[in-house]
């Protein structure tokens, strides 16, 4: 509806009628306040119609809310040029060329402010304000209906149409800059980083002002964990536009990639310096001090995004998502208030209704909590891909071809690096919590959830005629690849450690990579971290998880990819005996000296104390147990479940197999 009503507004426009043109803008303004696009039309209407007074207001209001959009600029420039102020015009129509170096008539606005410039006299007729008015109207961008006529391919769904138009334009002008970034960003949508690498620094060779070509870039690096090189992009992009804000969060975003939590945390405060009611740069920064455990400082943060956008549903949600946290009755009334809201986006409600659910359960309400939880999953999986037979048939693969047998014949082969130790298992089954412990010893550097081995199995393609995915490419391995994989490995997470012989890498997906690292890295130490299969699974359903997870959002099918899981994990237990650890959460919780012994023997160090006051341990948590894992050990989440055992029938129905194989004191009602 938004689309539609400015296409309305440019309709009348382009035909002539000024005035209908604004009236549409200022209806539609009055329900989407600070909408960039119906500003700038209007002030442009206005313009032509010489009503300055009231297109400074609305591009000077543009300009404050939205400083990184290069139309804006390029609007004061023109009002800028007629009210005769020419060298200031200039300045404007740079700062849009900056933005975005594609709007070729800049070139020629820039010329004539200049004329006007050194031309003398704004009253002769030459250099009158009419004068410059008539030349604000420039030349248009090489293949500009081209690109119009690619973008609305992509946009109704026909990407190969809209990339052979690119590739088209290209070829008849092989410097195009934005052809080669919207190509690159065709390619960003299928994953081929590279490729869209090779578009940008194309672009960036040929238009090295050009802002928007640096962000991109940084962000593709950034998808292939090339964080340094990413930061030396974003950090062009700051120096080209140290006043625009999206600069600062951009290199934000990059900090908190890299790990640099305090960095991304004064970049924020920059943000927040040049435009104070950013209620995203306010979130974001609590993220970033929640994990570096200043949760304090954090729900501050948080609530000051609330406060200056009472629909921030992200800051609801992460509070929740503290774990530790308990709303306010008003806190708790503004949530169901914003629901009741029709027109509230799906994943804001998504965000509110689980927010709802963890404070329902906080407060022992579980019917309701289970109520909200439901609706959030229900929601949250129309827009995920989750095949489960997919799932399925992944495995049998990776059974078929990782036999005893084949493990066996390629023993000797890998990497003698014995520094990693792996934590593997399904979410929300302990794995923070036996990281925090290992993450206290003095030999272990705690990380985070890495996707450096999923990268480096991917990459196993190379080493393939046939260019087979894994695990089918690991029958084409010769001798001398299986050292290969596990110093790329090695190599690629180095980054993240900080000079102990150890590091850990907590990626729970990680389990269906055992086989590859007994091979590749037979001295790593793999962790299985386990917890009451009703409490893992539920524990999965219940957290809404910013990424990933897909099987998550529906009871069966999160049952069903468990029996996967530990369908592999009993075939490693064959394959390589020994290679791998199950560590039981409640048995943690239940004897904590006794198993931080036991992980410490598995993991061949020495027994430390500090492994015991894990709670104490200063570092970076990320994950969603962040704060309950600077807490000291307790049992209040063994045995959830049974307060919702009455709405997990058909979960309890899918789990049958590995429930019945429990003692009978750990059974469901139904299962006795």
């Amino acid at each position: 509806m938004q689309r539609e009503r400015f296409e309305q507004a440019l309709g009348h426009f382009n035909a002539g009628k000024a005035v209908d043109a604004i009236s549409v803008c200022e209806a539609a303004l009055g329900d989407y306040p600070g909408d960039a696009n119906l500003m700038c039309l209007a002030a442009k209407a206005n313009l032509t119609l010489r009503r300055i007074d009231v297109a400074k207001k609305l591009i000077d209001e543009a300009v404050r809310q939205h400083p990184g959009f290069a139309v804006a600029h390029d609007l004061n420039g023109d009002l800028l040029l007629i009210v005769g102020y020419p060298d200031a015009a200039i300045k404007a129509y740079e700062q849009a060329m900056r933005l975005d170096p594609t709007r070729s008539m800049l070139l020629t606005k820039i010329d004539k402010a200049r004329e006007l410039s050194d031309g003398g006299s704004m009253t002769d007729s030459k250099s009158s304000p009419q004068a410059a008015a008539d030349a604000v109207p420039g030349r248009r961008m090489a293949f500009e209906d081209e690109i119009r006529h690619a973008m609305e391919k992509h946009k109704s769904g026909e990407p190969r149409e809209a990339d052979k138009i690119y590739r088209n334009i290209l070829k008849r002008d092989p410097n195009h800059v934005e052809a080669a970034r919207l190509l690159a960003g065709l390619a960003v949508e299928n994953k081929h980083y590279r490729d869209a690498e090779v578009f940008l620094r194309h672009a960036a060779t040929v238009a090295p002002d050009y802002g928007r070509v640096w962000v991109d870039l940084t962000s593709v690096l950034r998808e292939q964990e090339r964080l340094d090189e990413a930061l030396e992009c974003a950090l062009k992009v700051v120096e080209m536009a140290p006043e625009i804000v999206e600069s600062h969060i951009l290199i934000a975003s990059v900090y908190g990639s890299m790990g640099r939590h305090e960095d991304a945390i004064l970049c924020y405060r920059k943000v927040l310096d040049i435009s104070p009611d950013r209620a995203g740069a306010m979130s974001s920064m609590a993220h970033h001090l929640k994990t570096l455990g200043r949760q304090d400082d954090g729900v501050e943060m948080y609530r000051n995004a609330i406060a200056v956008k009472p629909d921030h549903c992200e800051s609801y949600w992460s509070l929740a998502n503290l774990k530790t946290f308990r709303f306010e009755a008003h806190e708790v009334q503004a949530m169901h208030a914003l629901l009741e809201d029709e027109g509230l986006a799906d994943d804001s409600r998504v965000q509110l209704h689980n927010a709802l659910g963890l404070d329902n359960e906080a407060r022992q309400n579980f019917d309701q909590a289970f109520s909200h939880f439901e609706q959030c999953c229900s929601l949250r999986r129309q827009y995920e891909t989750y095949d489960p037979v997919e799932m399925e048939t992944g495995i049998d693969s990776i059974v078929e071809i990782m036999t005893e047998e084949f493990v066996g014949k390629r023993e000797g082969l890998g990497s003698k690096d014995e520094s990693p130790v792996l934590i593997v298992g399904l979410p929300r089954s302990g794995s923070t919590l036996i990281e925090q412990i290992l993450a206290s010893h003095s030999l272990v550097d705690g990380t985070h959830e890495l996707g450096d081995l999923p990268l480096v199995a991917k990459k196993i393609r190379r080493f393939s005629k046939k260019r087979s995915r894994y695990p089918d490419s690991l029958l084409e391995l010769s001798a001398g690849h299986w050292s290969e994989i596990g110093s790329d490995y090695i190599e690629s997470t180095r980054k993240y450690r900080a000079g102990a012989p150890y590091f850990i890498d907590k990626n729970p997906n990680n389990f269906i990579f055992v086989g590859l690292l007994r091979i590749a890295l037979p001295g790593t130490r793999i962790i299985n971290a386990m917890r009451h299969p009703l409490d893992s699974c539920f524990g999965s359903y219940k957290q809404l998880f910013a990424s990933g997870q897909p099987f998550s959002y529906d009871l069966t099918e999160l049952g069903e990819y468990y029996l996967q899981y530990r369908r592999l994990m009993d075939h490693w237990k064959q394959v390589a005996p020994g290679f791998t650890l199950d560590v039981h959460y409640e048995e943690v919780v239940g004897d904590l000296e006794g198993q931080v012994s036991r992980i410490l023997e598995f993991c061949k160090l020495p027994f430390e104390e500090n492994c015991l006051r894990f709670h104490e341990t200063e570092r970076a948590v990320k994950t969603a147990s962040s704060e309950q894992v600077r807490q000291p050990i307790y049992s209040s989440s063994v045995n959830l479940w049974r307060n919702y055992e009455k709405h997990l029938d058909g979960l309890i129905e899918v789990l049958e197999p590995v429930l019945q194989s429990l003692p009978a004191a750990d059974l469901p009602l139904s299962l006795q």
